[in-house]
């Protein structure tokens, strides 16, 4: 009983001593001259075992006085032995603020010397030194992104540059951000250098294949839908000579302006087939479906057929809130714009909030709902409009593929 009482009474001194040995550790681990900062420690040691010593054994006045001139010896020489050391502490606290301290640096490839060279137009020696980094960092996204821009921009080397593309992706651990971007560069270098359209096309498309059901694969199809065609491509290399014909001078003098008015614009109906045929090719183009949306209600006044396409845009899954937010809003202007009435919008927007709640895209929807009336009041609702047999089957159903 006795031995577990004195374990208790000096279990804070047990734990007062391991600390001051593990700061003592900690300190002695960070030091740049760990012998001298030991021989620190044992002249100190030594100085407060003299004060002690003197300080105990003086009894008398004398040996009072001189225990004091003792203490203010050792003092002047603890000051002498700690004092840069504190004072370097205290200054390396707002230092630490602007240099990060004794933080390590996490290591990273530098690529100063090869951008240096690369606006040289050194580029083979650009691409050794980006290479050098590499075998360092072999798996650095960045990096390897350079040699494969270099070799497309510089050296107009594509097939070099497709390798490079492929040995990206046959790495593991990257994001599909960076995936999606390296074989999206390599379309444009496609475009832009090959004039290659399939090649491009197939670069978009292994996007498709790698990150399906992807925000990425989604743009992916965009951009696929919007290629253009081969023709255009080699136009734009070698532009054809269009032909000028003379036209009549001094035209604010004739009589007769049969002819140069402005283009008749196309027929709506003509429109809306072309935009059915391109979905039909294309059904994951969003801004296709879109405009076909808008030209159901702007000039044929069908509520019906126009939230059909944009309700199969809101369905397409992985779609950034943004871009769900704009079609549902969309979809709540024509919506009032045609039935003259608050209650469909008024439902759509509730579906924002219901989707992206706490998110300012709902805090707006709730703030147009506030005023939904008022909004109603300042548009003109016209009457619906009769349309022929065509007009009304014009629309593409089902959802999107």
């Amino acid at each position: 009983m006795k031995a577990v009482f004195l374990i208790w009474q000096l279990l804070p001194v047990i734990l007062a001593v391991c600390l001051v040995l593990w700061v003592l550790w900690r300190w002695l681990k960070k030091s740049d001259e760990p012998g001298a900062l030991i021989t620190r420690w044992g002249i100190s040691l030594v100085l407060a075992i003299l004060v002690f010593w003197v300080a105990v054994r003086a009894q008398d006045e004398i040996s009072k006085i001189f225990a004091v001139l003792v203490g203010g010896v050792c003092g002047l020489a603890y000051a002498a032995i700690w004092g840069p050391s504190f004072c370097a502490f205290v200054a390396r606290q707002f230092t630490n603020l602007y240099d990060g301290g004794d933080t390590e640096l996490e290591p990273r490839p530098f690529y100063s010397v090869a951008e240096a060279k690369r606006k040289q137009g050194k580029y083979s020696e650009a691409i050794a030194e980006i290479r050098t980094q590499l075998e360092k960092f072999p798996e650095d996204f960045r990096g390897w992104m350079m040699v494969a821009e270099i070799q497309a921009e510089n050296m107009n080397d594509l097939s070099g540059a497709q390798e490079t593309i492929d040995q990206i992706l046959s790495q593991e651990g990257h994001s599909p951000k960076n995936t999606a971007f390296a074989l999206s560069r390599l379309a444009d270098w496609r475009l832009r250098f090959g004039q290659d359209r399939e090649a491009a096309r197939s670069a978009l498309e292994r996007i498709v294949q790698l990150l399906p059901d992807t925000e990425q694969a989604q743009f992916a199809l965009q951009r696929l839908a919007h290629l253009m065609p081969q023709e255009m491509l080699a136009e734009k290399q070698e532009p054809h000579r269009v032909q000028l014909h003379h036209h009549g001078e001094n035209l604010g003098l004739r009589e007769d302006f049969k002819g140069l008015g402005p283009k008749p614009e196309e027929n709506p109906s003509t429109v809306a087939a072309a935009w059915v045929k391109h979905l039909e090719q294309h059904p994951q183009d969003f801004e296709a479906r879109e405009n076909l949306a808008l030209i159901y209600a702007d000039h044929f006044r069908r509520l019906d057929l126009a939230s059909d396409q944009l309700e199969q845009l809101i369905a397409v899954p992985h779609q950034p809130p943004k871009q769900v937010t704009h079609w549902l809003n969309l979809l709540a202007d024509i919506q009032i714009r045609l039935s003259g009435e608050t209650s469909q919008a008024r439902k759509t927007l509730e579906r924002i909030v219901d989707r992206f709640p706490k998110t300012a895209a709902a805090g707006n929807a709730q703030n147009r709902i506030a005023y939904l009336n008022l909004e109603l009041k300042g548009r003109r609702t016209d009457q619906p409009l009769k349309l022929g047999t065509y007009e009304q089957n014009i629309g593409l159903k089902g959802t999107p593929h």
